[in-house]
């Protein structure tokens, strides 16, 4: 069974990706609920954190730290790591604005369904009004 952890090792990250970035997709797609949605859209986001470190992986390296290795040791990509905790910083970042929207609709609207939501538009009076589901008072 030579060649058998190499050939699972190199492959697995990717296949993870695509799971997850697919259980992601489709949890927006049929998402009922813009709390559900927020969620969804972090799995997917996950997914990029998964393939910025499969894609910086090298197989017998070690941490790039050098001040006790000597020269010439095999190191992984710093820049790689980089990215995935700025992705890290701009995915919880995203989440939070997200949800604090997601609060400030319920707020509003008193529904988080994006099917129950009417679109808005600007009255005569420049207060907003709700098209359906509502008399032009309720949107004031």
């Amino acid at each position: 069974m030579t060649g058998f952890p190499g050939t699972w090792l190199t492959a697995l990250p990717y296949a993870v990706v695509a799971w997850l970035f697919a259980v992601g997709l489709y949890g927006i797609v049929t998402s009922r609920n813009y709390i559900h949605l927020v969620g969804c859209l972090g799995i997917c986001q996950s997914a990029t954190y998964v393939l910025l470190l499969a894609v910086g992986y090298r197989a017998d390296s070690v941490a790039p730290i050098f001040y006790d290795h000597p020269p010439g040791t095999p190191a992984v990509d710093p820049v790689v790591q980089a990215l995935v905790l700025t992705d890290i910083v701009v995915g919880a970042t995203l989440t939070a604005l997200l949800l604090v929207m997601a609060i400030q609709i319920h707020k509003r609207r008193g529904t988080l369904d994006p099917e129950k939501l009417a679109p808005m538009r600007a009255g005569k009076d420049g207060h907003e009004r709700r098209d359906v589901g509502g008399s032009e008072e309720a949107g004031r």
